[in-house]
């Protein structure tokens, strides 16, 4: 039962997360609007956020055509799940 409580608070606080930056980006700004260093990060992590994502969609997909096996246990052992051709 405790796991439970702990998961809902983990997805409330990735519920407030953006709100939470946005409420700190908008305090660090002024009135003068952001910094050109503070726009070049905030780019540059946009970007390596993009990669990683592109990267992390190629890393564990299943090629066209190939069926996946779930996990199964065999001799005792876990057997990973794995994709085989059809």
């Amino acid at each position: 039962m405790k796991e439970a409580g702990s998961l809902r608070l983990t997805e409330l606080l990735l519920l407030l997360a953006p709100f939470a930056a946005f409420i700190a980006w908008r305090l660090s700004l002024g009135a003068g609007g952001p910094s050109r260093l503070m726009l070049i990060v905030a780019a540059c992590v946009l970007a390596l956020l993009g990669g990683v994502l592109v990267w992390l969609s190629r890393e564990g997909a299943v090629p066209p055509g190939a069926a996946y096996v779930p996990a199964e246990l065999q001799d005792g052992r876990i057997v990973p799940g794995r994709a085989v051709p059809r």
